[in-house]
């Protein structure tokens, strides 16, 4: 039987018939359209179930749509349909994944309502997505509302509870404390335990202790993941222990420990600052042999090594092996390679990759503002030593889009006009300075004056030419 959608149905429509046409479409509003024709084209006696109900929902969830997928829950409610936890849990995570934790709350808040009483499952889901997205103080409260609804702590609850407190150095002695405490509870740790701890002590800078806690980990047969080595080796270079860093890399390369993308980052990182270029080009070319893809950070770290190194040639080299490789550059790195070209003296070229920065649509975040603005000044009044034009060209667009410019710039601008005699531009300049509320200094003046002084000399000796060229004229006709 053929319904108004195109699609053969059978003559009884089953759960698992409406459950593999939703999967098998790609395009969601034409999976809705089946959801639906499965009880609007058929009196059949179909009715949707938490499966086909929850099916739909994950779909939507999946693509963001979280209004429509709520009002399936209330659909589901309408038609007395028994609506399990983890319907409730699928629309949870999808709010965790797109960073709205207060969302998830609420639909933790409202399950009841909807007849789904919240299990263990439930409460540590939502604690865990509070303390992912950084909601520490709710997330505590959370914890002892759990508590008090007799939710006892467990081995995964406390796992959460001690990544709560590592994202402090405020709060990571009491995480030690929860860690110590967990054997009195009836809670052994585990190796995410150790992870975790071992993770916060490092971002607190305390190798000693988090080192300890390694050797501990591996003496109670907990083994170690490629984050904690990652973890280790990272503040480990951070601090100038390049060796001690390169020993644990070892180390976990032959307990088969494979390392990622980031654990060669965080080495590269050390070597560039310490000078060993080479050493981190060597390593490198083993991770892509190892077949791990550099990424945005990879490819950062090394260009910057280069950069304050003066090697240009080479971070370019790197900067478009990255972009074949489909990475896209940020503000922070496109920095990198115009101040590289500024300390070169090649402000032409900064300038151009400035243009490409612009027309690629890349823009700054909160983080790389003020170093884009400086960035541009910089190149501005470089420009103003060989190419007044392109710097005023620049000047404009920074204005045009917003960015600060600094009194310097103006300054620069200012006397190079002057100095090429184009006062309407000095002029302009100078209004839009004062509009800024920069306050020109004494030079500013002088070599505004200067430059109407010298306009008044040039007028004045093209009104002499023509005076002594008349008085020629007049002298030749009376000869003549």
């Amino acid at each position: 039987m053929r319904s108004k959608t195109g699609l053969r149905w059978s003559k009884n429509i089953t759960t698992s018939q409406v459950v593999q046409l939703i999967r098998a479409e790609k395009d969601l509003s034409k999976a809705v359209a089946i959801f639906d024709a499965a009880t609007a084209e058929y009196r059949n006696g179909f009715r949707h179930d938490h499966i086909t109900f929850g099916h739909l929902i994950s779909r939507l969830v999946s693509a963001n749509q979280f209004k429509p997928a709520e009002e399936l829950l209330n659909r589901m409610k309408e038609e007395r349909c028994k609506i399990k936890e983890e319907i409730f849990l699928s629309i949870c995570r999808g709010y965790g994944r797109v960073h709205k934790p207060l969302e998830a709350v609420q639909i933790f808040k409202i399950a009841k309502d909807y007849g789904c009483e919240p299990t263990e499952k439930f409460y540590i889901t939502i604690f865990s997505i509070l303390v992912d997205e950084s909601h520490l103080k709710l997330a505590m409260r959370f914890y002892h509302y759990m508590k008090k609804m007799g939710i006892l702590p467990n081995v995964v609850s406390l796992n959460i509870l001690i990544k709560a407190l590592c994202k402090s150095s405020g709060t990571i002695d009491a995480a030690i404390n929860i860690f110590n405490e967990m054997p009195s509870r009836g809670c052994s740790p585990d190796s995410y335990t150790y992870g975790t701890l071992i993770s916060g002590l490092c971002k607190c800078g305390r190798i000693d202790e988090a080192n300890k806690f390694f050797r501990e980990m591996e003496a109670k047969g907990c083994l170690p993941t490629v984050v904690t080595y990652t973890s280790l080796i990272n503040v480990l270079c951070k601090s100038g222990r390049l060796g001690d860093a390169f020993v644990l890399f070892k180390e976990m390369t032959s307990k088969d420990i494979k390392p990622n993308v980031y654990t060669y980052s965080a080495l590269m990182d050390g070597l560039c600052k310490h000078g060993r270029l080479l050493h981190a080009l060597d390593l490198l070319e083993m991770m892509i042999r190892q077949d791990l893809s550099p990424n945005t950070i990879t490819y950062s770290t090394l260009i910057n090594g280069l950069c304050k190194d003066g090697k240009l040639c080479e971070a370019l080299k790197l900067f478009d092996r990255m972009k074949l490789q489909g990475l896209k550059p940020d503000v922070a790195l496109y920095n990198k390679i115009i101040n590289g070209f500024v300390d070169l003296n090649k402000c032409q070229e900064a300038a151009n990759f400035l243009d490409e920065m612009v027309l690629a649509g890349i823009s700054p975040n909160r983080l790389t503002w003020s170093t884009h603005i400086k960035v541009h000044n910089v190149v501005i009044q470089g420009l103003c030593e060989s190419d007044l034009n392109r710097a005023f060209y620049l000047y404009l667009s920074m204005r045009t889009r917003g960015l600060t410019v600094e009194p310097e710039v103006f300054h620069s601008l200012v006397k190079g006009f002057c100095k090429k005699r184009d006062l309407l531009k000095a002029y302009r300049t100078l209004d839009e300075m004062v509009c800024d509320g920069c306050h020109p200094d004494e030079e500013i003046w002088k070599a505004i004056l200067r430059g109407f002084l010298d306009q008044k000399k040039t007028l004045e000796s093209i009104e002499n030419f023509h005076m002594q060229l008349a008085q020629t004229i007049n002298e030749l006709a009376k000869l003549s």
